[in-house]
Parts: structure tokens; C-alpha cells; sequence
């Protein structure tokens, strides 16, 4: 697993061995269980988390409903927004889906690792962007695109979530009830498929 995370930084710019030896020594692993919390609402979301296997739900509480708004799966990070402030408390849940083995990480680690290798503030730079952008995408999708675009999009850029994650999350991912959702599958079911 170790190789997994060094090949994700190496696939943003080329390591020299010793940065690569220097990712591999900072790695902090480690394993949780389907439905344990890495963050609640009210905490200071401090880590940031490096999906090498598994999945982590990112949810909020609206009027105590859970409203799914992010899922992070292998070779994803996350990061929480509200950590970018210092000391402001997390306004979301996240939560194990599935048995989830990540690679945790905090502001101290990093700065160690900048001292030692100043070209990973750059690789940061180019991960907090990549993220950034993501979220910004999704939360654009989300008031611009119907609930069935949505959904579509979803089958074609992350397939694997539809068999990985409860249909119920999947509805409050895109915006709506279960009931609704199967009926937005059973349109795409029956609609003629386009070369």
C-alpha cells in the first residue's frame, strides 16, 4: 500500500528516491471499520485522509435528516474545507461506508515534509487545487443539473459507487427520495442506449 501512495504523488511530478523514502517513512496507515467516524459536526476536522482502500460518506444534518454530500474512494483525499481555517469546527459527518484503510495526515506532518522536500508545497498546491475544483464541480452540479443528470453523471464518471453504496445514499447524494431515484433508473433502463 505503501507503493500505491508514493506512485499517487509520483503521478503528480517525478520523485528523487529519497523523496519518494521520505513519503514512505512519513506514511501514517491506518484501518477502520464500516460506520466509524472520522469527523463530526461541532469537531475541528484537523487530518486530512488518503483513501487507499474503502470508503469514506461525507454527510450534514439538515433538520435531522442526513443530506449525503460527498463520497471519497481509493486514490481520493479528504480534505475538509472548514480545516483550511484553523480552529473553525467541521460542519459535516464523515464516516466509514465500507472497511476503509486511509493515510492520515495533519498541518505538522506536512510542514516536516516541506522543510525536508521543498518541491511538495508545489505537489500540495497542485492536491488542495485538484480538490478544490472537484468540490466545486459537484456543488455546481448541484444547482445546475436535474437530479437525473446528476445521477448520470455519477453512473459514468464513478460506476463502482452504484454497487458499492445503500441506493438511499445514492438519492441523497443527487437530491432526491429512493422512490424517486428508482424511477430515474427505470427510465435509463428502458431509454435506447446511444452509440
Amino acid at each position: 500500500m505503501k507503493n500505491r501512495f508514493v506512485e499517487y504523488f509520483s503521478s503528480i511530478s517525478p520523485l528523487t528516491v529519497e523523496e519518494a523514502e521520505g513519503i514512505a517513512q512519513s506514511m501514517q496507515t491506518r484501518s477502520f471499520q464500516k460506520g466509524d467516524f472520522l469527523v463530526r459536526e461541532g469537531q475541528i476536522a484537523s487530518k486530512t485522509y488518503f483513501v487507499l482502500e474503502g470508503c469514506i460518506r461525507e454527510y450534514v444534518l439538515l433538520e435531522g435528516e442526513e443530506k449525503t454530500t460527498n463520497f471519497f474512494t481509493e486514490d481520493q483525499w479528504a480534505i475538509s474545507l472548514n480545516g483550511l481555517s484553523p480552529g473553525k469546527p467541521s460542519t459535516h459527518y464523515w464516516v466509514c461506508a465500507e472497511d476503509t484503510t486511509v493515510v492520515a495526515g495533519d498541518e505538522q506532518q506536512a510542514q516536516a515534509l516541506f522543510e525536508r522536500f521543498p518541491q511538495f508545497q508545489t505537489i500540495s498546491r497542485t492536491i488542495m487545487e485538484s480538490a478544490l475544483a472537484e468540490q466545486k464541480e459537484a456543488l455546481s452540479s448541484y444547482y445546475t443539473d436535474s437530479p437525473e443528470k446528476r445521477y448520470q453523471k455519477l453512473v459514468q464518471s464513478r460506476p463502482s459507487l452504484i454497487q458499492r453504496i445503500p441506493q438511499y445514499q445514492i438519492a441523497s447524494y443527487i437530491g432526491v427520495k429512493p422512490e424517486s431515484l428508482s424511477r430515474i433508473r427505470k427510465r435509463m433502463a428502458s431509454s435506447p442506449k446511444k452509440d
